[in-house]
């Protein structure tokens, strides 16, 4: 397993830790790497602010989206930020270079308690660019807050996170991409990339000794909106979350904010996708006492955690709290 990083330390270090590795981190699964994030608080309590499918230039409600997210940051106290991914519409980026980056990102994000470090995925608007531009230290040289991944682990005390990259494992983009070009550099051969990640996902989660685990992927695993759920994912990858005992998956993708908790499944399902265009007018979900939350418009959601209890927040797009909803368990024992 990789070496773990502190990602609360001197932004610069960071940058230039990552610029190092660069190599390792690009290409291949052989090992996940992990970044450490403490809690900083005095409470040991830890916040920080989900937002997916947000990058157009500030428009589409971008910019009042992200300057509630300053609002609510602000009065949390967060400690990062975190991308469901789709973080650069339509084509992703055309390279390093590319003044999306800071006309979608750098120009928007603005607020002071937006200043913490990010820490995204990436989803299949991203891989239809420069896939590896996002990924590049170059960026981070740029604005020191940015970390893109294709799969990481940020282990946070009480909470591990896993960001996972899901986008291979959806058959469309490679049977019916239509008219979209997708940039699969580091990804093919598929069955192996994907063979690779649930292997080592598996592994990192057994290994896991946080009291909350929660997995963050671009596309959905259950979903009311226009995507609805995506079965090779559910197929795939579903069935070793729920055996390491997986608390919590979040989504983008579905442009909109929901929250499913089904009687199958021991997993709360939580999407944050509506970072800017929205209002989809499609849902569709069959028993309507699963779906506890469903907003077709813009905004995002909060988390507050702490070694016993999580805080979950939906907020639209001025700022109002459209959700909420806590639970609880006891505090974790090695044996």
């Amino acid at each position: 397993m990789a070496g773990a990083r502190d990602a609360s330390a001197a932004p610069l270090a960071l940058c230039l830790a990552l610029a190092l590795s660069s190599l390792s981190l690009l290409p291949t699964f052989a090992e996940i790497d992990r970044f450490l994030h403490p809690p900083a608080k005095d409470d040991g309590s830890l916040a920080f602010l989900v937002v997916g499918d947000w990058g157009r230039q500030g428009l589409y409600n971008q910019s009042e989206v992200a300057a509630q997210m300053g609002v609510v940051g602000e009065r949390m106290g967060v400690d990062f930020v975190v991308s469901t991914g789709d973080n650069f519409y339509e084509n992703g980026l055309t390279g390093v270079h590319d003044p999306a980056f800071d006309e979608s990102y750098s120009r928007i994000y603005v607020a002071p308690s937006l200043q913490k470090q990010w820490y995204s995925v990436l989803g299949n608007h991203d891989y239809r660019g420069d896939v590896e531009a996002q990924l590049s230290p170059v960026l981070r040289a740029m604005d020191s807050r940015w970390l893109c991944l294709r799969s990481f682990i940020v282990n946070a005390g009480m909470l591990d996170i896993f960001m996972v990259d899901t986008n291979p494992f959806v058959d469309e983009y490679f049977t019916q991409a239509g008219n979209n070009t997708y940039d699969w550099t580091g990804v093919l051969p598929r069955q192996k990339y994907i063979s690779d990640l649930l292997e080592d996902l598996d592994l990192a989660l057994k290994s896991s000794r946080a009291n909350w685990k929660m997995v963050m992927g671009h596309h959905p695993i259950k979903s009311a909106g226009v995507h609805g759920n995506t079965k090779e994912i559910v197929e795939q990858m579903l069935p070793i979350l729920e055996a390491n005992g997986v608390d919590f998956y979040v989504n983008g993708h579905d442009h909109c904010l929901q929250h499913i908790s089904t009687a199958d499944s021991p997993i709360q399902f939580l999407t944050s996708g509506g970072g800017s265009k929205a209002w989809r007018g499609v849902v569709n979900w069959p028993n309507p006492d699963e779906l506890k939350l469903y907003y077709d418009g813009q905004g995002f959601m909060s988390v507050k955690i702490d070694a016993t209890q999580a805080d979950f927040v939906f907020y639209d797009v001025s700022g109002s709290v459209l959700h909420s909803w806590s639970r609880t368990k006891p505090l974790y024992s090695i044996v």
